[in-house]
């Protein structure tokens, strides 16, 4: 299957469909800062887990071992309220550049197919980082930083793409959105192929090679050999885990025996008290789950063990990855550098629900026959299992589907953030929103390096993320108070502003109407709040209209013009 042929209308089946048939079988504000030159200058760390639930690890409501984040999360500020892209890659342009993924490149993935938007050449739907935005690495390089990159990169492949042409000075990448964690290199579906890098070189695995454990070393060598000239770095560090296919060491698996026989529904409900208990979401939250995942209790005994087996895998997995952090962590404090170190720890997206034969060339099921998904074998290498959406589901709790989604489920992610020194606020929760675009400002105040108008003679467009250092201090609850936050992916629209939120599914999975929702008071988005509050609504529409020209977004026909018109239709018309 060519998967340059494959349509927007697949490309949604690829996300989402088959769900319900194959899981049944299968300055006021701001601070001064301290001078930024030479050695004051803090080291900068992201760490960006892949397709992990919001509810998954420890101090947000988890059930699974994490000890590492556990501890770290008592040193950082938890954010409750921090929202990102719907997927991958979408997610990773913006952390990067500060800009929306439309004017970043990414306003379609790179594994879709619109040949419409592809002929207009536009370069906010190219599928790559294009050159109206600059990286962080690229303005870190040239003011003195290390830059290092490790793992996932998704934002573009080869000569020009690759992330060692992106700023980063030292880079250790996989160029596609995932596959297997082995050295195998088998991808997650036929089209597909893994290419590892080295500074843009085309590299092969070593014998042995299991991704959270090699991308960790890679980065403790960078850091490592130019740790002598006492220059800050910029790390980033780009996990796979937790994203399909499932693998992990076989003795990870072994601890989590038994652990979730209880079943996806039991473990949504005890996610949700958990979170209720830390004060995160409302004592009367409306759980709102996804209408094509059958109840537990009517599933066989046999495919319940197979599922139960597939989320003790994914636990195992996270709790490596939680280890593998850990290493990072304690390098920095036995090298010294840990007190100067501004460390983010972050989902790219919700949960996975997406299930192996909905990925473009497995439908047949050729492909997939060719692993070894016995009992025995699942999550160990030739084998390849998901999550899931009955999981994905219970890992988004308490909020509404999952990954793909502009729901709650898909955009809202955890995040914790450690500042160099010791914060104020260490342990506390934070829970104005804040936005994946906020940490190029961030950083960019935090030391002392303008954003320009132009790089490398390319017109830059302007930040619409901001500066968090406010909340960060202390000094402020949200940056974003009174401003709005506007969404586009697969024909999903969103809009964010202070505790409310416009969303417009298509169908089948939306009314194909634009819905208002208080995602403070309803986080689950279970009661559509247009006809009470009409004028906030009408507001909300205008904000996003206005998002859409700023951030040159098109409709899947290529119509500029058209997207705006259609969003004034009445509220009972369709697109």
């Amino acid at each position: 299957m060519d998967m340059s042929k494959f349509s927007v209308k697949r490309m949604i089946n690829f996300f989402l469909a088959s769900f319900v048939g194959v899981i049944i079988f299968t300055s006021c504000n701001q601070v001064k800062q301290k001078e930024t030159t030479g050695a004051s200058k803090p080291n900068i760390i992201f760490i960006v887990a892949d397709d992990l639930g919001f509810s998954d690890i420890g101090p947000f409501g988890g059930n699974i071992q994490t000890p590492v984040l556990n501890n770290f999360s008592k040193e950082g500020l938890l954010f409750s309220n921090f929202h990102v892209q719907p997927t991958c890659s979408p997610t990773r342009s913006s952390l990067l550049t500060g800009n929306d993924n439309h004017v970043a490149g990414v306003g379609i993935m790179s594994e879709m197919d619109y040949p419409v938007l592809h002929n207009k050449n536009l370069p906010g739907y190219s599928g790559h980082l294009n050159n109206q935005v600059v990286t962080i690495p690229e303005l870190l390089g040239e003011n003195g930083y290390h830059t290092y990159m490790v793992g996932k990169w998704h934002l573009g492949e080869g000569e020009g793409m690759d992330p060692f042409y992106r700023g980063f000075q030292e880079a250790f990448a996989l160029g596609n959105g995932g596959g297997s964690h082995w050295s195998d290199q088998r991808s997650l579906a036929p089209p597909q192929t893994m290419t590892y890098t080295r500074n843009g070189k085309e590299v092969q695995l070593p014998e042995g090679f299991y991704s959270s454990t090699n991308y960790t070393d890679s980065l403790l060598m960078f850091i490592d050999r130019n740790k002598a000239d006492k220059k800050p770095f910029f790390a980033y560090v780009s996990y796979t885990a937790v994203h399909d296919p499932l693998h992990v060491p076989a003795e990870y698996i072994k601890k989590y025996k038994g652990k979730f026989d209880m079943g996806w529904d039991k473990l949504r409900e005890l996610r949700i008290n958990n979170l209720i208990k830390l004060g995160m979401v409302p004592a009367d939250v409306k759980s709102n789950p996804f209408s094509g995942i059958p109840k537990w209790e009517t599933l066989p005994k046999e495919q319940k063990a197979i599922f139960a087996r597939d989320m003790e895998v994914y636990a195992a997995m996270l709790e490596y990855l939680d280890m593998s952090i850990g290493r990072v962590l304690d390098y920095l404090k036995k090298e010294g550098m840990y007190d100067n170190t501004l460390i983010v720890f972050m989902s790219d997206n919700g949960a996975n629900g997406a299930l192996s034969n909905t990925y473009p060339g497995n439908a047949d099921g050729k492909y997939m026959s060719t692993f070894d998904n016995s009992m025995e074998n699942r999550g160990l290498k030739n084998s390849y299992v998901e999550m899931g959406p009955g999981w994905a589901q219970a890992s988004s709790s308490p909020f509404r589907m999952f990954k793909s989604f502009t729901t709650e489920g898909g955009i809202r992610a955890p995040l914790i953030v450690k500042m160099p020194g010791k914060m104020k606020n260490a342990g506390q929760w934070n829970r104005g929103l804040a936005h994946v675009t906020d940490f190029m400002p961030t950083i960019l105040e935090l030391t002392g390096i303008k954003y320009p108008q132009q790089y490398n003679s390319n017109k830059i467009h302007a930040l619409i993320g901001r500066s968090l250092l406010p909340v960060l201090n202390g000094d402020s609850v949200t940056v974003h108070s009174g401003n709005g936050i506007g969404y586009e992916l697969f024909e999903m629209k969103a809009y964010l502003k202070d505790n409310w939120k416009l969303l417009r599914l298509p169908q089948p999975y939306g009314t194909g109407q634009w819905q208002l929702f208080d995602i403070v008071n309803d986080p689950g988005e279970t009661t559509d709040l247009s006809d009470k509050f009409p004028a906030i609504k009408q507001q909300l529409i205008e904000g996003w209209i206005t998002y859409s020209k700023v951030n040159d977004l098109y409709d899947h026909n290529g119509h500029y013009d058209s997207l705006y018109r259609l969003s004034f239709k009445p509220q009972n018309s369709d697109d």
